[in-house]
């Protein structure tokens, strides 16, 4: 499989990332970002653009692959519906339907949130419009797509958050991780599993859209 990887900067990303370039069954990962990753493999190809919500010029180098994970994202913290959805609802929808124009046998997969609000009518900002997200996306001409809805994320083989407040909460609670694995299962999975899981579903597919933290484990 050839991959399109948004977001590989950041501790999703990080993650989702090794874990392709550790599958024999891909061959080629392409990193669309507005910053360069610093990281050399066989596999690993960068296209550096100032903004992903315009790919106009490069549709000739995002043609021709079989799946996008689209990791990018950004924290509702402190911000305001109006730029939340700018850079959660119409960055992500700009994006997607560029790449469904170009490879009508491509699988996106999304990396959203629990609590993510389908109905988009619910009281919390960022899960309206991570739920209209998702609504728009499940609307495209994708010959599938998924909807990946994490709850907690260990991060696992030196991967770190480049958000410092984010970086040490997770250090905070490292002590206490296999505790709320034992306690919490069904919320909580590991970087490496979510990178497990979303190749799983590039290549066979799943009996549904939207997958919870339990779904993302049993992959």
């Amino acid at each position: 499989m050839r991959i399109i990887l948004t977001g590989a900067t950041g501790m999703v990303g990080q993650g989702v990332l090794r874990e392709c370039l550790l599958d024999d069954s891909i061959t080629e990962v392409l990193s669309v970002a507005r910053s360069p990753l610093h990281q050399q493999h066989p596999k690993l190809r960068e296209l550096l653009i100032p903004d992903l919500a315009n790919l106009s010029g490069h549709e000739s180098k995002l043609t021709g692959f079989d799946a996008c994970f689209f990791c990018a994202g950004v924290s509702s913290a402190g911000m305001s519906e109006e730029k939340y959805t700018a850079l959660t609802y119409d960055l992500t929808l700009s994006f997607a339907h560029t790449l469904a124009s170009l490879n009508h046998q491509m699988t996106f997969v999304y990396v959203s949130g629990v609590g993510t609000d389908s109905t988009e009518k619910g009281r919390s900002m960022w899960a309206r419009v991570k739920g209209r997200t998702e609504n728009a996306l499940l609307s495209l001409s994708f010959k599938a797509a998924f909807m990946f809805r994490p709850g907690f994320i260990q991060p696992l083989h030196g991967i770190r958050s480049k958000t410092r407040l984010y970086q040490l909460f997770y250090d905070l609670l490292t002590p206490v991780i296999p505790l709320l694995k034992g306690r919490l299962p069904k919320f909580l999975t590991t970087t490496e599993q979510l990178g497990r899981a979303m190749i799983h579903v590039a290549k066979s597919g799943y009996p549904k859209p939207i997958l919870d933290p339990e779904d993302i484990n049993r992959l």
